[in-house]
């Protein structure tokens, strides 16, 4: 739908990843007086979304989670975040956001199947930068049918790539399908966002079977374009591994042929 914000069908379940629903021109409140200005329109409006059964929200930063999302998500809908994200939306009358510290789970069921979100490491800024910005968390989904695993996707949520996310293949091998936030976000000049050479070196990391660039074109923040990923990933010899999606396209999570 634009930035990291994305509807999930995985299995029975559907989530609704970072809401972000301003459009082209508003701008998007980055915290300690930083903004940054919207250069599209998203593909759909809080309106127009399917029933939702949860919200994946990585942090609480403007362009993930903005002023349209809090006046108009149903406030009763499961909110899966960080544990500091959890406490702001609970003030702001969202009653069931749940914070997850790293490693820890937050299950949902549905006529025999279970959807295991767990809270993976991330890290937004380098650094002593990096404490004055919003915690972020990535998350793996986890499709349970009948006892086994049927399905399993990565949300990267804004990281950069960081010593901590080795441990994620080493606990979850096998990842069918990867979300990766891209755009080499920089303010300062100081990279907060993985850029093309960042997000093939944690593809490259993760090898999941299929790789879903987004979060890159949408702000004025953003350095590093779609181009040069695909570009990166040519090079590398990954590309096959790569699906791009336009604004309100629908795509399937499951590898090219």
């Amino acid at each position: 739908m634009g930035t990291a914000t994305t509807v999930l069908r995985i299995g029975g379940f559907t989530l609704l990843t970072d809401p972000n629903f301003l459009h082209r021109g508003q701008r998007a409140y980055l915290g300690k007086g930083m903004w940054s200005r919207r250069r599209t329109d998203p593909a759909l409006t809080i309106a127009q979304l399917p029933s939702l059964d949860a919200v994946v929200l990585s942090h609480l930063h403007g362009d993930h989670f903005d002023r349209v999302a809090r006046r108009g998500l149903d406030r009763s809908l499961p909110i899966v975040t960080t544990p500091s994200a959890e406490r702001k939306l609970r003030r702001w009358g969202f009653r069931s956001a749940e914070g997850l510290p790293t490693w820890h789970t937050h299950e949902l069921h549905r006529d025999g199947e279970t959807l295991r979100l767990v809270s993976l490491p991330g890290q937004h800024g380098p650094g002593v930068l990096d404490r004055l910005l919003p915690d972020v968390m990535g998350t793996m989904v986890d499709l349970v049918r009948d006892g086994s695993r049927r399905f399993r996707l990565y949300i990267t949520g804004d990281t950069l790539n960081r010593p901590q996310l080795t441990q994620i293949p080493e606990r979850y091998p096998d990842i069918d399908a990867m979300l990766i936030h891209l755009g080499g976000t920089k303010v300062a000049a100081i990279l907060l966002t993985m850029d093309a050479r960042q997000g093939c070196d944690l593809v490259e990391l993760i090898r999941p079977k299929l790789a879903v660039p987004i979060h890159y074109d949408d702000y004025e923040v953003f350095r590093s374009p779609l181009s040069h990923f695909v570009e990166e990933a040519r090079r590398r010899g990954i590309v096959r591994q790569v699906r791009t999606i336009a604004r309100g396209e629908t795509v399937p999570l499951t590898p090219p042929g």
